[in-house]
Parts: C-alpha cells; sequence; structure tokens
C-alpha cells in the first residue's frame, strides 16, 4: 500500500495511467510476475471475505495477463482445498509469459482446465478473468457465448479488475458484458467503473493497491476524483454564530410558466433548504399565491414582462434560470435579460433547451446542468452517443460553451476547464422523475449565492443532491421517490455537525 493512501482513494485512473503504474512497479520490483501474483492473492482473500463458504469455484479466464490473475486465483482456491476449474475458450490458452507462468504453476498442482463447451460447469461462484483494462471493443461471436453462459449460469460472479465487455475508460458496454456481483480493482479505481453502463455491470467494489509505493505514482495523473457523501464536509462547515440572511445569499429562481409552476417550486424550496439567506421567485401571476401558500419563506413576483424582471436580478447573488421557463415568448426574452445581467447562473431545463436553438456567450462562471438527452441537444448529437463516452461529452459542453458542467445521470459528472472532473459516487435510480433537476438547480444555486465557486458549488451540489436522494429512498425504497422527499434531507446533509441525528420533517 503507499505511504499515504489518502489520495489514491479518490483518484480514479484511465487504460494508459494504469499501464504507466504497471510498468513502473514491474519494474521496480524487478519482476513482473510479482505483481499478478499479488494481483491473484489479494482476489482469493476477497473470495474468503465474501464467500467463505464457497467450495466450488469456476474461473474463466482469458488469454492475457488478466487471464493469469484468474490462474493464480485457482492455484491459491486449489490449495486450500477447495474444488476448482479453469474454463477458458479454445482460441484463450493463455498467449502472455506472464499467464503461461500462472497456467504452468496451476498445472503443477494438478489444476483442471477445460475447454468451454457451451455452459459451464455446476459451481458455488464464477470468477471473471476473461478481460483487463485493454479490452474496449463489441466481444465477439465466441466471447459473446461465453459471456452469456456466465451471466445466465445463476452463481454470485466475481470480476477481476473489470467486468470483460466494460470499457474501463468510458464505461460503456459495446456489446455484451459480464454482470458481475462484486469486482475487484488493481493499483487503482478505473473512472469507467463509476459512470454510465459500466455501473449495472461492476456491482459492489473494493481496491487492492497490491502493495505500491508512493513513488509509483509520482507524476500519474488521475483523470477525476471520486466524491461520495462524507467529502460534504470540505465546504459545509458550520455557520459562525453572528451569521445573518443577508451573509447568506439571495437567489433568484426564474421560470414557472403556464403549466409548469411546481418545477419553480420545488427549485426554490431547495434553495432554501441548502442555506440560501434570501430566495425570489419571478414566474407567472398565477403562480405567485400557490407558490406562498406552500412556501411563504420565498418571495415570489409576477413577472409579466422583461421590465419587472431588472429589480429582482440587481439584487440576486446567484440566478436559477430554466426551472417551468418554457420556449415561448414569455421565456425566451427573460432567458435573454438573466444571461445579459452577467449573475453568477446556473441553467437548467427550458433554459438549456433554448441555449440549444439560441447560444448566448455565457458567463465565465456559469453552471449548466444538462441530462443526458439535454446534453445531445446542445452538441447536436445523440443520447446514446453521451452515453457511449460521458467524460468526452461532459468535456464537449465545457469546451463549446465555456462553463462549468454538471451532466447528469448514473455516475454524475462536474467538469471545468481547468479542474480535475469529480464523479459523484451517489445517487440511485428513483431520482429519475421529473422535478429532480429542479432540485438540483436551486441546491447549486444556493451554494453560489452563499459565496462558493462555480465548480466547487456544482461538485457539493450534485454531491447533497444525490446523497439526500439516497437517504431519501433508504426508509421507503427508489420506486415511488418524490423530489420534495428530499427537502428534509438537504437540510440534514447541509449541516455536517447534525449527521448524527435524523431529519426534522
Amino acid at each position: 500500500m503507499p505511504h499515504d493512501a489518502a489520495p489514491f482513494v479518490h483518484a480514479l485512473y484511465d487504460a494508459a495511467a494504469l499501464r504507466q503504474l504497471e510498468s513502473r512497479a514491474a519494474q521496480r520490483l524487478g519482476d513482473g510476475f510479482e505483481l499478478m501474483r499479488r494481483a491473484g492473492a489479494a482476489s482469493w482473500r476477497d473470495v474468503l471475505a465474501r464467500w467463505p463458504q464457497t467450495m466450488r469455484i469456476v474461473i474463466v479466464c482469458g488469454p492475457g495477463n488478466n487471464g493469469g490473475d484468474g490462474y493464480v486465483l485457482a492455484r491459491h482456491a486449489k490449495d486450500a482445498g477447495r474444488d476448482v476449474r479453469v474454463v477458458h475458450l479454445p482460441e484463450h490458452a493463455p498467449r502472455a509469459g506472464l499467464a503461461r507462468r500462472a497456467a504452468d504453476e496451476f498445472a503443477i498442482v494438478g489444476g483442471s482446465v477445460v475447454e468451454f463447451d457451451q455452459r459451464l460447469p455446476p459451481c458455488d461462484l464464477i470468477v471473471d478473468a476473461l478481460f483487463g483494462i485493454g479490452f474496449s471493443r463489441e466481444p465477439d461471436a465466441a466471447t459473446r457465448a461465453v459471456i452469456a453462459a456466465i451471466n445466465a449460469h445463476g452463481a454470485p460472479i466475481f470480476a477481476l479488475d473489470v467486468p470483460s465487455g466494460v470499457d474501463a475508460d468510458s464505461g460503456s458496454v459495446p456489446g455484451a458484458a459480464v454482470i458481475a456481483t462484486h469486482t475487484i480493482e488493481f493499483i487503482a479505481s478505473k473512472a469507467g467503473l463509476r459512470t454510465g453502463a459500466a455501473l449495472d455491470h461492476a456491482g459492489a467494489l473494493s481496491l487492492a493497491l497490491l502493495e505500491l509505493d508512493a513513488v509509483d505514482f509520482d507524476g500519474v495523473v488521475a483523470i477525476a476524483e471520486r466524491l461520495a457523501a462524507t467529502d460534504l464536509a470540505r465546504w459545509l462547515a458550520p455557520r459562525p454564530r453572528d451569521s445573518h440572511k443577508g451573509r447568506n445569499g439571495r437567489v433568484l429562481c426564474v421560470g414557472g410558466d403556464h403549466g409548469s409552476g411546481g418545477a419553480i417550486m420545488l427549485c426554490a424550496e431547495a434553495a432554501l433548504r441548502s442555506g440560501a439567506g434570501l430566495v425570489e421567485v419571478a414566474t407567472r401571476e398565477r403562480h405567485v399565491a400557490p407558490l406562498l401558500a406552500r412556501l411563504p419563506e420565498a418571495m415570489a413576483h409576477d413577472v409579466g414582462d422583461i421590465d419587472a424582471l431588472h429589480a429582482a436580478l440587481d439584487r440576486a447573488d446567484a440566478v436559477a434560470l430554466g426551472p417551468g421557463l418554457g420556449r415561448g415568448d414569455w421565456g425566451l426574452p427573460l432567458y435573454e435579460r438573466a444571461i445579459a445581467s452577467g449573475k453568477p447562473l446556473l441553467l437548467d431545463a427550458d433554459a438549456l433547451n433554448l441555449l440549444a436553438t439560441r447560444p448566448f456567450a455565457l458567463p465565465a462562471d456559469a453552471v449548466i446542468t444538462p441530462h443526458p438527452g439535454e446534453a445531445a441537444r446542445l452538441l447536436d448529437t445523440t443520447t446514446a452517443d453521451i452515453q457511449r463516452n460521458r467524460f468526452a461529452a461532459a468535456r464537449a459542453l465545457c469546451e463549446r460553451y465555456a462553463c462549468v458542467v454538471v451532466l447528469k445521470g448514473a455516475g454524475t459528472i462536474v467538469m471545468s476547464a481547468h479542474e480535475t472532473p469529480r464523479v459523484i459516487a451517489a445517487g440511485n435510480p428513483g431520482m429519475a422523475v421529473g422535478g429532480m433537476g429542479d432540485v438540483l438547480s436551486g441546491v447549486i444555486a444556493a451554494l453560489r449565492a452563499q459565496g462558493m465557486k462555480a465548480f466547487d458549488a456544482a461538485a457539493c451540489g450534485a454531491l447533497l443532491h444525490s446523497s439526500a436522494g439516497d437517504a431519501a429512498a433508504h426508509g421507503g425504497g427508489e420506486r415511488g421517490l418524490l423530489p420534495s422527499d428530499l427537502m428534509p434531507w438537504l437540510r440534514h446533509f447541509s449541516n455536517q455537525e447534525s449527521l448524527s441525528r435524523e431529519p426534522t420533517r
């Protein structure tokens, strides 16, 4: 383990960086096989920790070093008295020198190796050691067949380093891929396993550093940073005793055209629950009374024309633009005026749809929060293209619109031109419901109004929102989760000193 493991726990790497780390460590150790020994041993320890009673193990090995890790694991399992069988495709006999060496060591102790023949033997655990970090194409027909057999077997599936078929850099699944129960990563965490389709294939994750030294990591750049709920304490310190509402920022929420008043209500309430000192709402006249009945703490104004928006913009410390805004004659001039104000700006929903069709130069510290469909419109591409490489899509948005990007979805990515991207390790499928984005808009705008820089507000806000969603889903389940269910949890997670207590509902 590195002398100081803390920096590496949050760091996420791509395949190029991992190969560099492997090469450095192998050179320092004087024998590349030592890393394979460590990987196999670490895998066996994980098996014992997670499935201690398992007696029959099938290990599906590929031809390269990932397969070699599997052969080392097989030898440990056999030495421990387990009934272990290695299975490989006829064309997947070990090719790499290290893999052949591992296979030979397994053979010396009488290990059983058989070729795959349409189905896998009965067992208590399947180990996926087909492919490692270098595999990023669609599997061929023979490989698809063995992957299908792994997924259909019914035994728990333990993937070594990367579930086979998953692109470790992008998180995409070009074709068939193993759906693992658990994945053990070697050396460092892979960026691609934290976002997109990979989240449905990796299962639970653990990391085996393989006793690398900190010197091995010198100069090797992580491509992203993972954020979990415990990281909220970086930004959300207790407030001074002499705080007052003016010090805590004024948010202006702009939106709520006819038929969409709920969106701007959710945005305003989220801003208040995330600590904004004052929240104003610029909306349609018919929404003012319902909004005040639901949320008397907000200051709601009828904005019938553009002139009515000017004074509110002048007072605002940050603006949330877009929830329920519409794209018609009412919303368009509000959109144009809010952007021209130069105020710290959050754009979501209809503001993003307008940005796609009527591009404006955004303030340098603006934040946009598209879901994949909105991102596709902003980049004039398809949702499938966005999801194929979410890191590349977030980077392209950042470059095209010169702003901070929060690409929402499974494994939300926060991107800025001059910062290490951040991946949110929180959130759940229950949050895929209308109105959740409106809540996020209010959260980020509140943090901006309280003085956070745009990138930090975007990252902290996305993390706060996702953590609240996880907590809200915990008691009653994910299906049927409502955006309003997050409100007490936003307050709860905004106050790090109170996390030992349940929120006041």
